[in-house]
């Protein structure tokens, strides 16, 4: 082949590892591509490859994603690449072409049925036929289960086992559910209408069952690419099958470490069996990141290095190749409007430094966590566009809510505690304060009502100022409209039409984006992992929702967590899966409210970020004295009493001695991580917390002899003062 050949051009500029990707011979290919390691260029580039090479026909290769976004953004680069022919569509897309070419011969003469864009209606109408009593959000929690159940081939017979099971967290009774299925079903059936599970189903089954149909397939399409395998579900998988009739030209390619949508039935499943079920495939791993500082590669390499489970088998330390820069930050506030307030101070900088708005964004777990930012930006005058979800405002439970509280000013004692009054006017709309609803769209409605809740606690602090002459003011404490009015100022303002702005998105839907700047917010424990995280597998993808915020960023990374919720609120636990970092108070140019500036470790890549876990349940340890103790406050002590004992009479002799305070010492934190560690050499004793060189000198013989059995009094006495130069 000549050198300057247009196939051979398409080599040109890859790394290594993409190149081996590219270059694989027809079969089995399965690409491991972490984020920001080029893995649309890599099949893209292979596509175009194999295609000016003629070693296929790019009307014989169906690509397949999981957005129109990114089936788009294959066919752009496809095009720039000379290369012509080739689908590249969703899962939904390829089937509904197939479903309509063959619906006449498939449905002998009659039409396709009509595609219902949202079951919410019809799950309505079916759970009022079997007296399931629900509003529009328990239609939709049911809705989106009876999704889970179609994508993972699970009938309507079958749901209950299959739930339990999985450990759906279901928003009726398992039974109940199963009961609004089936009608459903029914009732879709009697319509003449079909949803998208069914559209990928008849694609399925007018395979399987026909052969001519499968004739004709698979004369078309005959080399598959599939990008985003972890998210692949079973129904997907099942086509995927029936497309390829047992040939094995199909190129797969994901990262088990971004596997973050099981609640829809997804997988990774399929991506971490390819090897196994497959045993000539070419597995290449894509490592280098070129998205990415290298800090911000350090810190995600120290997140997923922590992860456990199945998916963990195939996770990757990922390589930086961009130029250095500022190192990640974590930030600490005394609350969440302290902290929303210094983000948008931080975003406002920003872009008067230069930074586009369009390429600055903050990421939080939950849509109801908007609120608080959308005002802070709003303040502060920053624009911003919301990714993926309504403004709060405007969404249908807040505008309710609105109304509710509008009407509960005409009948509510002025006198009534504010907080009271708003608690009591939601109820009107169904919110319970302790009753937190099973069931995704449910658990939003509530979190959004509960964050008015929230507001309106906040408001309540700030009395009223009323002017009584010369100057002079006196002030009440903030009435229900008071509230109602500040509620209506804030809508104003949020309404603001905006086209370039500061990008305001949950971790999901951040999925498969990427900012220059990225803000972190609300990383507490309880909030990531949310408290509905019961398994270790839930528990290990609110991991991997972390990992995936932490590489949308390019060049800084802000983290950051309120120490209560509301000002005087009660104190939480930073997130559990951020790694050890070097605290110093105050400085660093922190932003007004901070009460503390933590720097993540300068350790990157090569020298990775130290990680201190839990011995017990293997969380992230941030507190000094779990990290002395190793292990979590609350996870079981395995402490040696009797140990305890002679390293405290011990401890009372050398003091008394060394004529010093006890702590001077040891502290007493310390003897307890020894009586429960029991280290065995000097590099156990000085890996525990406040231990350092000096003190081992002093002291570390005496302290492994007392853990090996020795007597206090069979031990020298140590005469040297530890004040002593």
């Amino acid at each position: 082949m000549a050198v300057d050949s247009p196939a051979e051009q398409v080599l040109a500029g890859l790394d290594p590892e993409q190149r081996t990707a590219v270059t694989a011979a027809a079969g089995p290919v399965c690409i491991l591509a972490g984020a920001g390691t080029g893995k649309t260029r890599a099949i893209t580039h292979r596509i175009a490859y194999r295609t000016l090479r003629g070693d296929i026909a790019g009307r014989h290769l169906l690509a397949v994603t999981f957005t129109a976004r990114a089936a788009a953004e294959m066919r752009a680069r496809l095009a720039a690449l000379g290369v012509a022919g080739v689908q590249a569509r969703t899962f939904h897309a390829a089937a509904m072409r197939q479903v309509r070419y063959f619906a006449p011969r498939l449905l002998a003469g009659r039409e396709l049925p009509e595609l219902v864009a949202s079951k919410a209606r019809l799950v309505g109408l079916a759970a009022a036929r079997v007296g399931v009593r629900t509003d529009r959000t328990g239609a939709r929690d049911l809705a989106s289960e009876i999704e889970w159940a179609k994508s993972s081939l699970v009938e309507p017979g079958e749901y209950v086992v299959a739930a339990a099971k999985s450990t759906r967290e279901t928003p009726f009774e398992a039974a109940k559910v199963a009961e609004v299925f089936a009608a459903y079903e029914q009732l879709k059936r009697g319509n003449g209408v079909i949803d998208f599970e069914d559209l990928l189903r008849a694609a399925v089954w007018g395979i399987e069952e026909h052969s001519d149909v499968a004739e004709q397939v698979r004369a078309q399409y005959r080399h598959f690419v599939v990008d985003e395998y972890q998210d692949v579900n079973p129904l997907q998988q099942r086509l995927l099958d029936a497309w390829l009739g047992g040939r094995d030209d199909l190129t797969v390619v994901g990262d088990a470490s971004q596997t973050i949508y099981s609640f829809t039935g997804a997988t990774s499943a399929y991506l971490i069996d390819f090897p196994r079920k497959r045993s000539s495939a070419v597995v290449v791993r894509l490592v280098r990141d070129y998205r990415s500082t290298p800090q911000v590669v350090g810190l995600a390499n120290a997140v997923i290095r922590q992860a456990r489970g199945t998916e963990a088998r195939l996770r990757l330390e990922l390589v930086g190749q961009r130029p250095s820069g500022a190192e990640p930050e974590l930030r600490i506030f005394q609350d969440e409007p302290g902290e929303a307030a210094a983000v948008s101070a931080r975003c406002k900088q920003l872009i008067a430094s230069g930074t586009p708005a369009r390429e600055i964004a903050v990421l939080f777990r939950t849509n109801a966590q908007s609120e608080t930012y959308e005002k802070a930006l709003a303040e502060a005058e920053v624009p911003y566009v919301v990714q993926g979800a309504e403004r709060f405002f405007e969404r249908t439970e807040v505008r309710q809510a609105l109304v509710a509280l509008r009407a509960a000013t005409r009948s509510t004692d002025p006198g009534e505690p504010l907080v009271r009054s708003v608690a009591a006017a939601l109820e009107a709309v169904g919110w319970a304060p302790e009753q937190r609803p099973p069931g995704g769209a449910a658990r939003e409605r509530w979190e959004a009502l509960a964050a008015l809740v929230q507001v309106a606690e906040e408001f309540a602090a700030t009395p009223v100022l009323l002017p009584i002459g010369e100057g002079a003011v006196s002030s009440r404490p903030p009435s229900l409209t008071d509230f109602v009015e500040e509620l209506a100022r804030r809508a104003a303002a949020q309404h603001a039409p905006t086209v370039d702005g500061v990008t305001l998105a949950s971790l999901h839907s951040a999925k498969g984006l990427e900012w220059d700047a990225v803000f972190l917010v609300g990383l507490s424990d309880g909030t990531l992992p949310t408290t509905y995280a019961k398994t270790p597998e839930q528990v290990e993808e609110e991991r991997r929702l972390l990992y995936v915020g932490v590489t949308r960023a390019r060049e800084w990374l802000w983290l950051s967590y309120a120490i209560s919720r509301s000002p005087g609120g009660r104190p939480r636990r930073p997130c559990r899966f951020l790694p050890q970092f070097d605290g110093r108070p105050g400085g660093g140019g922190g932003s007004a409210g901070a009460t503390g500036v933590a720097r993540l470790s300068r350790k990157t890549d090569s020298r990775p970020p130290r990680i201190v876990s839990c011995r017990v349940c293997g969380a992230t340890l941030l507190g000094g004295a779990d990290r002395k103790l190793g292990r979590c406050a609350t996870c079981p002590s395995d402490l040696d009493e009797e140990l305890l004992g002679r390293l405290q009479a011990w401890r009372a002799r050398v003091s008394a001695g060394q004529r010093v305070p006890a702590y001077v010492v040891f502290t007493d934190a310390t003897l307890v991580a020894i009586a429960e560690r029991k280290p065995a050499q000097r590099s156990d004793l000085i890996a525990i917390a406040g231990i350092g060189p000096r003190k081992l000198g002093l002291y570390g013989d005496a302290a492994l002899a007392l853990v090996a059995g020795a007597a206090v009094d069979d031990l020298e006495p140590e005469k040297t003062s530890a004040n002593d130069p």
